[in-house]
């Protein structure tokens, strides 16, 4: 009886040992007050609290100034970063002294963002000085949210407004969540890529509300084994893989799935695109399922020629060899003619691709949707309309 009595007791505090109340941080102990600039109190309230094993930073309600920052791991133990209110970054551009982020989470076990709060870029001025269209190699603008050598960890309930550049960007993360996130810009705001995931792997992407003015989401080189599952995108450039092979020693792409989409009134639907000239990569293991498209351009589309603004000046054929990619259950109306187009590398072929029960109706007048296929031959099934490859080059 004593025995047992011991292995209970011990097992009890076992249990009272890992729900254990987190330590919570408000940066208002450190001096922030709303309508300030909360820089130095946020980035003491940070060190204090990733000193401790089970911590939490508050930002309570209301709207903070807040300046570049940097929130380092690795901490001691989970940390969550809990921000009720609502942050705002510098509008002018020289405060960031040419950095590329506005808030990094970096190298960071076990974290969680939560709270509801939003995340503001001030980006309007930004925006206009943005001259990336004209120049390939122009300067980088501040990401509103970078998780950079992120693992184990969840983003959930949100929002990134109106940011100068990219509002979220994932970069050698593993295992990372993101559940219930809000992304809001105009459609007008250049290359505010909704979430971009490079050179990480297990990323979970569910229930996010996005609308910018470029990709919804978007996938560079490394990124492996990402599922999406009913994302809402628009205004927008679609979901994307790419572009690809711009620069040299890209990391393969693959094992990406994003189903239960709805896309509405976006330049694009879902595509990859990948650069002339490029050097060799790999994507493979991609799949589009369940998406619907209201009134998109360009629903489903690989792009082996994607050069935006001439800016390419060798017009050689991809290197990036596209394998294993299936476009399925695909429906709605397309605000273009040609809603299929497939134009693959003369030097890689596409190779394994799918297309299965495409239902897209052309929403302007002068007939029914065509398609277009260059160096591929797509396994088709169930009902396709437009028909597969009415144009195949």
């Amino acid at each position: 009886m004593g025995k047992n009595l011991s292995i209970a007791t011990i097992s009890l505090l076992l249990v009272l040992a890992s729900t254990k109340a987190q330590q919570v941080f408000d940066v208002k102990s450190y001096g922030a007050q709303p309508n300030s600039d909360i820089t130095q109190a946020l980035t003491k309230a940070w060190k204090a609290a990733c000193a401790v094993a089970g911590s939490k930073v508050v930002i309570s309600k209301g709207v903070y100034n807040l300046g570049l920052v940097t929130l380092l791991g690795p901490c001691k133990g989970a940390i969550e970063f809990n921000l009720q209110g609502t942050l705002q970054a510098p509008s002018n551009i020289a405060s960031f002294n040419g950095k590329d982020g506005w808030v990094a989470f970096e190298s960071i076990d076990s974290l969680t963002v939560s709270g509801g709060g939003v995340f503001d870029g001030k980006g309007q001025q930004a925006w206009q000085k943005n001259d990336c269209s004209k120049d390939k190699n122009c300067n980088p603008l501040p990401i509103n949210i970078r998780f950079d050598y992120v693992t184990n960890s969840k983003v959930q309930d949100i929002t990134s407004k109106d940011s100068k550049y990219f509002h979220i960007n994932i970069l050698g993360c593993k295992k990372l969540q993101f559940q219930s996130v809000t992304i809001t810009a105009p459609a007008n705001s250049p290359n505010t890529d909704g979430i971009h995931v490079g050179r990480s792997s297990q990323i979970t992407i569910n229930n996010a509300d996005i609308g910018t003015g470029d990709d919804c989401i978007s996938f560079g080189d490394g990124a492996q084994d990402i599922t999406v599952n009913q994302v809402t995108c628009g205004p927008g450039h679609g979901i994307s893989i790419g572009s690809l092979g711009k620069y040299q020693n890209e990391e393969p792409v693959s094992g990406i799935t994003v189903s239960g989409a709805t896309l509405s009134n976006t330049d694009n639907g879902v595509r990859i695109k990948t650069w002339p000239a490029s050097s060799s990569g790999v994507a493979s293991n991609i799949h589009f399922e369940d998406v619907v498209m209201n009134n998109v351009a360009n629903p489903v589309i690989i792009d082996q020629n994607y050069c935006p603004n001439s800016q390419c000046s060798n017009e050689s054929p991809s290197k990036v060899k596209i394998s294993n990619v299936s476009f399925k259950k695909i429906r709605g109306t397309s605000s273009t003619k040609e809603a299929v187009n497939l134009i693959c590398s003369k030097s890689v072929p596409c190779q394994q691709v799918v297309l299965s029960d495409i239902d897209l109706a052309y929403k302007g007048g002068g007939g029914s949707t065509t398609s277009t296929c260059t160096n591929v031959q797509p396994a088709v099934s169930g009902k396709l309309n437009p028909p597969a490859c009415t144009n195949n080059r």
